[in-house]
């Protein structure tokens, strides 16, 4: 070979040589670019997915963002801020009064011993019912909201007609829909629902089901709730004739009641 030709040889070698290190610096800066966008976005990700965090956190819970709500009195209440629910004759000489938590299993014994010969001397005359219902056990047990949100139903059940709530809150007592305390099947608006097609006036009612799913006596029941507490009320069910309360009324039979009743009366 000729020393032109090994010239040219050597020259062609580095020019291949170059030009590779060339591409493999090309691509060592876009490898580097990559990572560094790479890295951009998972900070960016992980800002964002703190900042939601965050965010999730200071939300204030469902219950607590009701009690912001506007008040919407249902139909068919009464008493202050509509905390007072009345079965009967308004002109009635003598009144029973109800405290109850809907799911305090006392009441459930109460209502399913006792409720009948109640609703028989509401429309007999012999005293006008008055509801208001509290709804401490869904903090006392530290978990679920089916006291509020069974409350928040019967409430659009009230506004419905005065039967219906009386129909409704009948069936919610009922033994075969009434839960354990501890199973919170009245924090399910589907199964509210469902429950309410046991009542004629509610059955395939929309715009009861409506009032279900969109809370709107959720403030009503908060309100209700409060005005519980501020009557003093520490248990369920306490139940007052005139004032005057009859003891452990879920204990009794409803002859023992009735009994009660007429001794009180006079």
């Amino acid at each position: 070979m000729s020393k032109r030709n090994s010239l040219a040889a050597k020259t062609a070698a580095r020019e291949r040589l170059r030009a590779e290190r060339e591409r493999q610096a090309k691509r060592d800066r876009l490898r580097r670019q990559i990572l560094v966008a790479g890295g951009v976005v998972a900070t960016l990700a992980i800002v964002a997915g703190v900042a939601v965090a965050a965010v999730q956190m200071n939300k204030p819970s469902y219950w607590v963002a009701a009690a912001s709500k506007t008040l919407v009195q249902p139909a068919h209440s009464s008493g202050k801020n509509g905390t007072s629910i009345v079965v009967g004759d308004a002109n009635a000489k003598h009144t029973l009064k109800v405290y109850e938590d809907l799911r305090c299993p006392y009441c459930a014994q109460f209502e399913q011993t006792s409720g009948d010969t109640i609703q028989a001397d509401v429309k007999a005359g012999t005293y006008k019912l008055s509801y208001t219902m509290g709804a401490f056990l869904d903090n006392s047990l530290g978990q679920g909201q089916g006291s509020k949100n069974a409350l928040s139903a019967l409430g659009a059940a009230l506004n419905v007609s005065t039967d219906a709530f009386v129909q409704y809150h009948k069936v919610l007592y009922s033994k075969s829909v009434h839960p354990d305390e501890t199973t919170d099947a009245f924090g399910s608006d589907t199964n509210l629902i469902k429950y309410a097609q046991q009542v004629p006036a509610l059955k395939n009612n929309t715009a009861f089901q409506k009032a279900v799913k969109d809370g709107t006596y959720d403030k009503w029941a908060l309100t209700m709730d409060k005005q519980f507490s501020a009557d003093g009320i520490t248990g369920t069910p306490t139940v007052k004739l005139d004032g005057t309360a009859i003891a452990n009324p879920q204990s009794m039979t409803a002859a023992q009641f009735e009994d009660a009743i007429k001794k009180q009366i006079g």
